[in-house]
């Protein structure tokens, strides 16, 4: 597993089988001392700030230690006099100061929420603490936090489990996905699990699999395109780099066109499933039929709004020399590189798992009644233990 890559793991726990995906490994900054974990929760977002950090003892409790670009430091401390009793790293209160080693007049208070302090009401608050921290560190010009890369590889992984036919599943202290609790047939199971890891390597991930969930005989995964929620990708995209209505107007169109719009066909798609639903027989069918029912309704409505609103953005539509473009897109055309397309990625990631995998170039979204491609049927030739 690389460092920054996201793993999924297949496996069967007791009665159920599970794909569960992990966090990319992070390694903290070479400094860190041996006392540092019970600050981490500190010591980690100031340096993703670019700040480094060292955890130290004072009086009676450690104190962490940050470094400002202009040779400035903070100080953020737990009471030291009296000592008190707390756990690890979680005080009653907090003291974060700023000084420099050598301007002895430099002494500012970011921070104070000890008994006297201006900031007594929040206590030991860490979110309180941090977002005061971050609040001064903006103030002084450091760079925000960057986005941490993670959450959109995780809801990747997500997005490809639960088109392979897999149910997101909630606790208090974890998230994970399983298999459809009525699916007891072992072939049906190493079916879907089949299918699943040959999506998730085409899709770049690491997977790891118990080789007694995997289906063998299933043949090479056979040539399919983009997804239908990918192809309407292409309408985000083409909004994103619009420098004129005219082009912002064109996608809406896709989205609200009578009749064959693709909000008109989710309602369909919606009320269609509302029918089907209500006939399988089970007390509680009605129920969701008619929920589906309401919620088609008022998507049906909300298509209409959006539908007028697309008018009102039609009507901007000018070619009037003084105002061509988006006020704010005026150097779109020279200044924003054009996206690359999402499939790409995906190719290199099948290719890379599989000598077999070939993938069709992305078509364009011609039409909101395009039906989405059918979901690949098999596997990768260098699925684990296959």
């Amino acid at each position: 597993m690389r460092p920054d890559q996201t793993l999924v793991t297949l496996q069967r726990e007791g009665t159920r089988v599970t794909a569960r995906t992990s966090e990319p490994f992070v390694q903290e900054a070479a400094d860190a001392s041996e006392h540092d974990h019970p600050y981490s929760h500190l010591t980690t977002p100031l340096r993703h700030r670019g700040l480094s950090c060292t955890v130290e003892y004072g009086l009676s409790d450690y104190i962490v230690h940050a470094e400002l670009p202009d040779g400035s430091a903070l100080i953020i401390s737990p009471p030291q006099e009296p000592p008190t009793d707390h756990p690890p790293g979680y005080p009653e209160s907090w003291l974060v100061t700023r000084g420099h080693p050598d301007d002895s007049t430099l002494h500012e208070v970011i921070y104070d929420s000890e008994p006297d302090g201006p900031h007594v009401r929040h206590g030991g608050s860490i979110p309180r603490l941090l977002a005061a921290i971050d609040t001064r560190l903006d103030q002084l010009g450091l760079p925000p936090q960057p986005e941490p890369r993670r959450p959109a590889q995780k809801s990747a992984a997500d997005a490809v489990l639960h088109r392979a036919g897999f149910v997101p599943v909630v606790l208090f202290r974890e998230r994970f996905h399983r298999l459809p609790s009525g699916m007891t047939d072992l072939v049906e199971q190493r079916q879907m699990v089949t299918l699943a890891v040959d999506m998730l390597q085409a899709e770049g991930f690491d997977v790891s699999c118990d080789p007694g969930l995997l289906d063998p005989s299933l043949p090479p995964p056979g040539d399919h395109g983009l997804s239908l929620g990918d192809r309407l990708g292409h309408l985000t995209q083409s909004i994103q780099s619009a420098a004129h209505t005219g082009e912002v107007v064109a996608a809406l169109s896709e989205l609200t066109a009578p009749s064959d719009g693709v909000l008109q066909r989710l309602v369909e798609s919606l009320d269609t499933t509302a029918d089907w639903w209500e006939g399988l027989g089970e007390t509680a069918d009605p129920h969701y039929a008619n929920r589906l029912r309401y919620i088609a309704k008022k998507l049906d409505s909300y298509a209409l709004d959006i539908r007028s609103m697309r008018g009102e953005l039609a009507d901007r539509h000018t070619d009037h020399p003084d105002h061509p473009d988006h006020p704010g897109r005026l150097q779109a055309g020279v200044d924003q590189v054009a996206p690359e397309e999402p499939a790409a990625s995906r190719v290199a990631a099948a290719l890379a798992v599989s000598p077999t995998a070939r993938c069709t170039s992305p078509a364009p979204l011609s039409s909101a009644s395009a039906a989405p491609p059918s979901p690949p049927p098999a596997r990768p030739s260098s699925a684990p233990g296959r």
